[in-house]
């Protein structure tokens, strides 16, 4: 059975493994020992500490499979988006130009540097070993932080955003970074990116042109790349735009990839998910599939099951199931469809 639960220091060396694997844009998830054990440690005090509001909190999840030990998987949630140091995006906007006296009226497609964003919860560090990409665990190891979420409000902002991967080729060049972030800095994507996992994303973007920039004055294949998805983040990008997310307001800095933006209580997962009383029994055959979660903070569990269960009924979960979960007979378990 594949369980979505916080990540511990002792996962470190198989998150790396999970990190290594990760497409070139993850810069949440760097291949580096140092920056993971830190991810990490500020993962586990997080889910210690007491919290009435956000701040600047960020809990790690993994997805470990219980018969074997290994990790498939991983998903994070940072409370505020530029605690620490400014988010930045570009803001999609549209200026005027006219001139009077030649009845010419133009609207003009540009992009500015801001921080809009900045105090918005961000779900980041989204991996899925290749072979669960197609399958439920895939939404399990997105949507299970989102139940999270609805167990502990008090944590999180009243937005959420995710910034999704953008386009960049077999080489790993981005179009987009090479006609506007290449010319001011001497480095190609991949090592910008680089950087930024190992060090910050600050430094570089308080480099990048602080004025707006036009975007018919930028090469067809970086207008091209504008809110592209790279493949590997194909998934994430689906699922979330399935619970609520929007785009087009948005993109990253870097590749041009699309920012997404909820309401928090507008997320699927959040909004449709309800606390149910637990009976241990088995399963009648036939049911849905479901996202299921303990409910609970530093023991948060989440799995995938297949149950037959009617809205205002208790739900019956096998021992299995239960046991998963860290539950018994007569407690509460929170659940969505999937």
């Amino acid at each position: 059975m594949l369980v979505m639960r916080p990540a511990q220091l002792s996962d470190l060396a198989d998150v790396q493994r999970l990190a290594a694997d990760s497409p070139v844009g993850v810069t949440s998830l760097p291949d580096d020992a140092g920056r993971l054990s830190d991810k990490i440690q500020a993962s586990e005090a997080s889910f210690a500490a007491e919290v009435s509001f956000n701040g600047e909190e960020s809990y790690f999840f993994v997805l470990e499979d219980s018969s074997s030990g290994q990790l498939v998987g991983c998903s994070a949630i940072v409370a505020s988006a530029g605690y620490s140091e400014p988010f930045y995006s570009f803001r999609n906007e549209t200026f005027v130009h006219a001139s009077r006296s030649l009845s010419i009226h133009n609207k003009i497609h540009v992009l500015s540097l801001c921080h809009d964003l900045t105090g918005n919860s961000l779900l980041t560090s989204f991996y899925v070993k290749p072979e669960l990409v197609d399958s439920v665990f895939a939404e399990l190891n997105s949507r299970g932080r989102l139940l999270f979420m609805a167990g502990q409000p008090e944590r999180f902002a009243d937005a959420v955003v995710v910034e999704i991967v953008g386009y960049s080729d077999e080489q790993g060049d981005s179009p987009f970074w090479d006609a506007v972030g290449r010319n001011f800095f001497d480095m190609n994507y991949t090592e910008a990116e680089r950087l930024c996992g190992l060090k910050s994303r600050t430094f570089l973007a308080e480099l990048m042109p602080h004025y707006p920039i036009y975007v018919p004055l930028l090469p067809d294949t970086a207008q091209e790349a504008m809110g592209q998805v790279h493949p590997r983040a194909q998934i994430t990008f689906d699922i979330l735009m399935r619970e609520g997310f929007e785009t087009d307001h948005y993109i990253d800095i870097f590749d041009g990839g699309p920012t997404l933006h909820a309401r928090t209580s507008g997320i699927r997962s959040i909004a449709q998910s309800r606390m149910v009383p637990v009976r241990i029994g088995e399963p009648s055959k036939g049911g849905r599939q479901y996202l299921v979660s303990n409910g609970q903070l530093q023991d948060f569990r989440a799995i995938v099951a297949e149950l037959d269960w009617v809205p205002g009924k208790p739900v019956t979960l096998s021992a299995e199931a239960a046991e998963a979960l860290g539950v018994g007979e007569g407690a509460s378990v929170r659940l969505v469809a999937v």
